[in-house]
């Protein structure tokens, strides 16, 4: 537990055995050998928190319950089980340890989250010593992102050619372009101009076949006891880039509830269509992620057309996109669509080229996979 709850948790569990003789390391805690029997109110709270139960549903239920009437609930629980009495009297109110008066767990909490929240300089640890390192901007304020890091934020080149395009001259060419272009009519009639929606939409799929490729290369290089040439990790990094995306859309555009049926609905459908085509014909799995690419090319820029003709505002791009791309304080969403779009440009060419090293009959691992490409 990494959070201010769990530090207020830990400076609770002395509280359980301050009037007991028997003292339990916080290890059996973790184990989940828990003592109720010896346990008072904030040692019960304390056992509750650092035993993983999040923070936002003990607030959800004392909100339910009361504040004290929600521990109580909990206390008289655990003695109806046998493991100990509830030190709750039938008022619902707070009772006593051994007579001397038990102070109110609620404001033990209180307390124990503002000190933690005051001490800047707080080293946060779990049980099995792993400490997390403070991470800072090069003006040394707080980095705000979990999901990267300072250094893995990037610039991207947008002078890439987006008018690229890998013209169809084989059978199964052919089929992966009809196939992208087929899929291309659902989705006008389904977002029409709502590009914000669309964007949203189209990277939830198009963090699918990096992801895909990169397993099943993944798999097929312990299996043959062989070096991929650097291609899991290329096509993780494209998957794990298309995942940004879309954490940077959720920002501007909020997913309707069926929209995100939508989501779960084709999600489900793609991957193990996808999965099974990897599996039968890895050439033309990358063959139809670049066209989808090309695809993604044109809607972006159908997207900066709206913007440009002022149908859609122009508004401050997100903080986490700033941070992602090193984009500048006053960058707008206009700045973030041109980075995304030239993103969708480099997958475009890494999928056609794997597509083509299957096509001359040789495996990914004998050219050099395109690492930080995009």
């Amino acid at each position: 537990m990494t959070s201010a709850a769990g530090v207020a948790a830990r400076r609770l569990l002395p509280q359980a055995y301050r009037h007991r003789p028997t003292v339990y390391a916080s290890r059996n805690i973790h184990a989940g050998v828990t003592p109720f029997q010896h346990m008072d109110r904030a040692g019960l709270l304390a056992m509750i928190m650092v035993r993983g139960a999040p923070h936002e549903a003990l607030m959800r239920a004392k909100g339910m319950y009361g504040e004290q009437n929600f521990y109580c609930t909990a206390a008289a629980s655990v003695a109806s089980k046998g493991m100990g009495s509830s030190p709750c009297s039938t008022d619902g109110q707070l009772g006593s340890v051994d007579g001397t008066p038990t102070t109110s767990p609620g404001d033990m909490v209180k307390e124990a989250l503002q000190d933690a929240k005051k001490s800047s300089d707080l080293t946060l640890s779990n049980y099995w010593g792993i400490t997390p390192k403070s991470v800072v901007r090069e003006d040394g304020s707080a980095w705000p992102w979990r999901s990267f890091l300072p250094w893995e934020a990037y610039t991207s080149d947008t002078t890439i050619d987006l008018k690229r395009h890998h013209v169809p001259d084989t059978s199964i060419d052919k089929m992966a372009y009809w196939t992208v272009k087929s899929l291309r009519v659902p989705t006008d009639i389904f977002f029409r101009k709502r590009y914000g929606c669309r964007a949203m939409m189209l990277e939830t799929v198009a963090a699918v076949p990096g992801m895909v490729g990169g397993l099943l290369l993944h798999l097929r290089s312990l299996r043959r006891f062989e070096h991929s040439g650097g291609w899991i990790r290329a096509l993780l990094e494209e998957a794990e880039n298309e995942r940004m995306h879309l954490m940077t859309f959720m920002e501007v555009a909020k997913p309707r509830w069926y929209e995100r049926a939508l989501v779960v609905t084709v999600q489900g459908i793609f991957f193990n269509a996808y999965f099974l085509l990897y599996l039968a014909s890895p050439r033309l799995a990358h063959r139809i992620t670049g066209y989808l690419e090309e695809e993604a090319i044109y809607s972006y820029t159908q997207y900066l057309h709206e913007i440009d003709g002022g149908r859609i505002p122009n508004v401050p791009a997100p903080a986490i996109a700033r941070d992602y791309w090193r984009l500048p304080k006053d960058a707008t969403i206009r700045d973030v669509v041109e980075v995304v779009r030239a993103d969708e440009a480099h997958h475009r060419d890494v999928n056609h080229f794997a597509a083509d090293i299957y096509e001359e009959g040789k495996a990914l691992k004998e050219a050099p996979a395109p690492l930080g490409y995009h």
